[in-house]
């Protein structure tokens, strides 16, 4: 098992352990995307009002915005061999940086709690048990193999992207057999805010993966083309979720009474019965497993990238070296995860979920100022390189706290407030829209904006001796003992 289970968690990947394509990146962001949360937020869109015709072009609209700017944090993977939320410490300071990290932890959970739920349904029906033991089985298999780790995953998405893909296809043909994609579409009547909500749902959808996305790809040979691992990271990502999407949208224009809040069962009902539906069952829990794997497994960087940021243990050596996270501590930090991911599933299975599902959607709000600070810092301010040991070190270059990069972090959210729709919270600029949510377009523009403004000047601390990379690491300045 030694060369199975992963033994890095927030420490750099060296280039001897460094693997793969970027083409790994596409089939684990297709196979993220072809799962039954995603066919319900393409159903939204024709829910709230938009026809199918205008649903379509405006998810894909949304999941083509929010997804270029997911595939630009998948970029710094192979460049800096570190996972996503550790580089939130050159922006923020060492600990700083735990502010967005709790956040995101929460968020971790709360997808990891809705997708149990879902999948706990399925894994019931499948093997009789039951909801709630179907929750648990699930969450433990969910942990193993988070705990199992990098490669595990890669391998889950390539099946995982396959078998679904196959059975997306199949329920489209059974989808077409009992409604006319003609009519279905003949609607062609355009409505600005529904239209926008549409953009919206796809967007959001998209930006919820880049807190984790560079996780997946901090493996890849450090010469990968970041070109590369862009395109294919987008394009997977992008024709999972479109595909779902719009699965949902046809379904629901389609047959809304039957679809809507009985998903689960529509779709398998959608299939067949006896060993058609349990193997589509099997589909819908293993599409939520790869998914609620990569949640459990963010929750487990950010929790550690938090913690190590008060107490040192597991700190990002330049290349590799240095202490890193024992097994034992891999598997406590996971367990965790999950047992808080489990007990809000089972609270919340019967009624709490609908709510909850609002507030990890306002979440949300709190992570669009973060990728537009995180993304101008890497691409315009530092340009690709950073300080890799001072990451580390709350007295180095990066400082314990910048309250500068986190001041601009808090306009950001407050920012979008005037923007934002939710179900217990709604700005003063949503009716003169028309009750379209915009929040994610501000939330991006306007913190990347300021934040360009004042770090820009900041030479102290993004300021490079001019060396080839290769010579000192590609990430790393010289004398920091890349």
């Amino acid at each position: 098992m030694a060369g199975v289970v992963e033994r890095r968690s927030i420490d750099v990947v060296p280039d001897d352990e460094r693997h793969g394509s970027a083409v790994s990146q596409f089939t684990l962001w297709l196979s993220a995307n072809l799962q039954v949360t995603a066919v319900v937020t393409g159903a939204l869109a024709v829910v709230f009002g938009a026809n199918a015709f205008w649903s379509l072009i405006g998810l894909l609209l949304g999941n083509l915005a929010g997804g270029a700017v997911m595939a630009l944090h998948s970029a710094q993977g192979p460049r800096l061999g570190l996972p996503q939320m550790i580089t939130s410490r050159a922006q923020f300071g060492v600990r700083g940086a735990v502010v967005p990290l709790a956040l995101v932890i929460v968020m971790y959970i709360g997808f990891f709690a809705s997708g149990s739920v879902l999948a706990g349904q399925a894994v019931g029906e499948l093997t009789h048990l039951g909801e709630t033991p179907g929750i648990v089985v699930f969450a433990a298999v969910t942990a193993l193999a988070a705990a199992v780790g990098y490669r595990l995953i890669h391998t889950l998405g390539k099946i995982a992207g396959l078998v679904c893909a196959l059975t997306f296809v199949y329920l489209g043909i059974r989808l077409l057999q009992r409604a006319d994609l003609g009519t279905l579409l003949a609607d062609h009547r355009f409505a600005l805010p529904a239209f926008l909500l549409a953009v919206s749902l796809s967007a959001s959808w998209q930006l919820a993966f880049g807190p984790y996305v560079a996780d997946y790809s901090r493996y890849l040979p450090r010469h990968t083309s970041a070109r590369a691992t862009f395109w294919w990271t987008l394009s997977g990502s992008v024709l999972g979720s479109q595909w779902s999407m719009t699965f949902g949208a046809l379904a629901a224009a389609a047959a809304p009474a039957a679809f809507v809040g009985h998903e689960v069962g529509y779709l398998v009902g959608l299939g067949g019965t006896g060993l058609i539906a349990s193997f589509l069952y099997f589909v819908i829990a293993l599409g939520k497993l790869t998914i609620n794997i990569l949640n459990t497994y963010g929750g487990f960087m950010s929790l550690v990238t938090s913690v190590t940021a008060f107490c040192g243990l597991g700190a990002p050596p330049a290349e590799g070296g240095g202490r890193t996270l024992s097994p034992r501590g891999r598997s406590a930090y996971i367990a965790g995860i999950m047992l808080a991911g489990t007990a809000v599933a089972l609270l919340g299975k019967d009624s709490f979920l609908t709510s909850f599902k609002d507030f990890l959607l306002f979440l949300l709000t709190f992570f669009t100022p973060w990728s537009a600070i995180n993304l101008v810092d890497y691409y315009l301010i530092s340009k690709e390189r950073y300080d890799v040991p001072a990451l580390s070190d709350p007295a180095g270059r990066y400082g314990a706290w910048n309250v500068k990069a986190l001041t601009v972090y808090a306009l950001g959210v407050l920012a979008q407030l005037p923007f934002l729709a939710t179900a217990f919270y709604t700005g003063p600029l949503v009716d003169p829209l028309g009750g379209a949510d915009v929040s994610w377009l501000v939330g991006l523009a306007v913190p990347a904006v300021l934040y360009w403004l004042t770090a820009r000047r900041d030479t102290d601390r993004v300021a490079w001796p001019a060396v080839p990379d290769g010579e000192h690491g590609a990430n790393a300045p010289a004398g920091s003992g890349g």
